[in-house]
């Protein structure tokens, strides 16, 4: 006997399920960066042999087209040096991580992070005729490796870091300057203390990239 479809309970009908909720993570919009280095796993796994050049050049036609960082999970899902998914989202009340943080564009302005703040293990910088000063020597780190990609273009873009960390730059000045400087009275690390790692990936066209160690000689001096 057939069934009439007003006769099928609501709660049964498939176009009325509810989906699942999309981690807002994973829609986060992808810059140009994020898709080079995607880019570049497809290409070191090609070159090990675990993709053949037909499915390196379909993925990487699918890496130039994606938008979200959901899409960048799924390129590299299969490959042991491929994205990690993102961490689930808190539970309220919870104290919030992030994983990547909220871009910080400086376009003829300036654009400041310092004082006490919470930082995300990923952070990109885009200064354009403008500064930014992005200050972790009071920040909350709760990562051990912190990853931070600057492009500077006519602009100036200063880094302060710990002053035990450790600094790893992977750095493309064009007619510009990226620099590591230590401060003149490097602080001794906390007993016990565990570094962090600073993997700063910096490009700077006519500008400049300065990573500096330990706080800001107001704050050395105790004037703020």
């Amino acid at each position: 006997m057939d069934v009439a479809q007003d006769d099928v309970p609501q709660e049964n009908r498939p176009q009325d399920a509810t989906p699942e909720p999309v981690d807002p993570a994973l829609r986060r919009r992808v810059s140009d960066l994020e898709r080079e280095q995607v880019a570049d796993v497809l290409r070191e796994a090609a070159g090990e042999g675990r993709l053949s050049y037909d499915e390196l050049d379909e993925r990487l036609e699918t890496l130039y087209a994606s938008k979200t960082y959901g899409e960048l999970i799924t390129l590299t899902a299969d490959l042991p040096n491929g994205l990690a998914a993102p961490d689930p989202a808190p539970q309220p009340g919870a104290d919030v991580v992030l994983l990547t943080g909220p871009v910080i564009n400086a376009f003829l302005g300036d654009a400041k992070r310092q004082g006490n703040w919470q930082a995300p293990q990923r952070q990109e910088v885009n200064a354009v005729l403008g500064d930014i000063t992005l200050d972790y020597t009071e920040a909350t780190l709760p990562f051990d490796d912190i990853y931070v990609d600057v492009k500077s273009i006519l602009a100036d873009v200063k880094i302060r870091v710990p002053a035990d960390a450790v600094v790893l730059i992977d750095s493309n000045p064009i007619l510009g300057n990226v620099s590591e400087q230590s401060a003149p009275l490097a602080a001794a690390p906390a007993p016990n203390a565990h570094p962090k790692t600073f993997h700063i990936r910096g490009t700077a066209i006519l500008g400049d990239i300065k990573i500096k160690r330990g706080p800001r000689l107001s704050k050395r001096l105790g004037l703020s």
